[in-house]
């Protein structure tokens, strides 16, 4: 999956998901009475031995950012790497069932319900089912050269590149482009100055759709942090860009003064800046950071609190497991499938800022209906 373009229903699935969780709970208990415990995550009679190291069904399941045939397909190697990793660890796995979710939602139900034991989903899923799901890792992807609260830092360490460190997170960057007005800011950002709202107001920007993390939720936790509660709803000179190669274009013409976006974009659109929007000058030359975000961070692999199988100790086997898979030449082509690099060890604490989000978006959504 994407972390740049991740969507979640956070306002709709939460006023449903409680009465949910009830109900499929309840479900599932009547269904299993003589079969398994409550809650249950197995799909079969012979979940686990006595002593837990034997496991019949590991149900796992993925969101659909892709084509889910293709999820599938890709993923298919998956089932025997996590049956001999987890082998290695101790435990025995009959059968590891993989499958594709109709919706974010809808992998983060099965998950608190129980019906599913593991499931690869966006942060953004992960907290707004925490209550019903553990996170225990994750995805890491490429670094890059700079990775600092301060946009003046930023400038000052142009260009950036990637580097072979694998993170597990990435910011949302606000550019200011060639126009005056941008180097405006520019101008005051590089001289160590604090831009005021009437400076960011001031601007023409460019965002992308109010679901997008980088390029709308998280520059508004940023700008509700710092400019007394305003967000990216109030700057009244704001363009919404249908993808961030046309945002990219609009600050290179200069009709937008600057834009959000995720903070290696400009690596992306480097080529295009003076082949395709005909600027003269490389843009790094001609863009500069005014603000930088909170960490956003990256796809996780979280687990059910209601499955039976998840004891303290597989999930320790459970995390070493996708460790070990994604350190090996075949692990990483079968995560590529949502750009994954590998894993590390992932605690709730680092999804704060994504609670922020969600409770952002939540009253971004009581605000529209009134």
């Amino acid at each position: 999956m994407s972390d740049r373009i991740t969507t979640s229903t956070f306002a709709t699935a939460r006023l449903s998901r409680r009465m949910f969780l009830k109900s499929s709970a309840l479900l599932a208990c009547t269904a299993a009475l003589g079969l398994t415990a409550c809650g249950g995550g197995s799909g079969d009679t012979a979940a686990t031995t006595g002593d837990g190291k034997t496991i019949g069904t590991l149900n796992v399941a993925f969101v659909p950012s892709k084509d889910p045939q293709d999820i599938i397909t890709a993923t298919e190697p998956l089932k025997q790497m996590l049956i001999d990793q987890l082998g290695k660890e101790g435990y025995t796995v009959n059968t590891v069932s993989i499958t594709v979710g109709t919706s974010y939602e809808a992998v983060g139900e099965s998950l608190s319900a129980g019906t599913v034991d593991v499931g690869l989903i966006p942060g953004g899923t992960y907290v707004l089912y925490d209550d019903g799901v553990d996170v225990l890792l994750t995805a890491t992807r490429n670094g890059l050269s700079i990775d600092s609260d301060s946009a003046k830092d930023w400038n000052e360490a142009k260009p950036t590149t990637t580097t072979d460190e694998q993170v597990t997170s990435y910011r949302a960057l606000a550019i200011a482009g060639p126009s005056d007005k941008g180097q405006e800011l520019a101008k005051k950002i590089n001289a160590g100055d604090k831009l005021t709202w009437d400076d960011l107001s001031g601007a023409n920007w460019s965002v992308m759709g109010s679901s997008s993390p980088a390029g709308y939720i998280y520059p508004a936790l940023y700008l509700k942090d710092n400019y007394d509660g305003k967000t990216v709803a109030d700057l009244p000179h704001a363009v919404q860009s249908d993808s961030y190669g046309s945002a990219f274009a609009r600050l290179a013409s200069g009709q937008v003064d600057a834009l959000l976006t995720y903070a290696d974009a400009r690596l992306d659109f480097a080529d295009k800046w003076q082949s395709e929007y005909s600027r003269s000058a490389s843009i790094w030359d001609e863009t500069n950071v005014v603000f930088v975000t909170k960490p956003i961070y990256n796809d996780t692999v979280s687990v059910s609190k209601n499955s039976p199988i998840m004891t303290d100790d597989f999930k320790k086997a459970l995390s070493d497991a996708f460790i070990a898979i994604g350190n090996t030449d075949e692990g990483k082509k079968v995560i590529a499938i949502y750009s994954h690099k590998g894993y590390k060890p992932a605690k709730p604490s680092d999804y704060d800022s994504e609670r922020g989000a969600q409770k952002l978006v939540q009253e971004m959504g009581s605000a529209s209906t009134k």
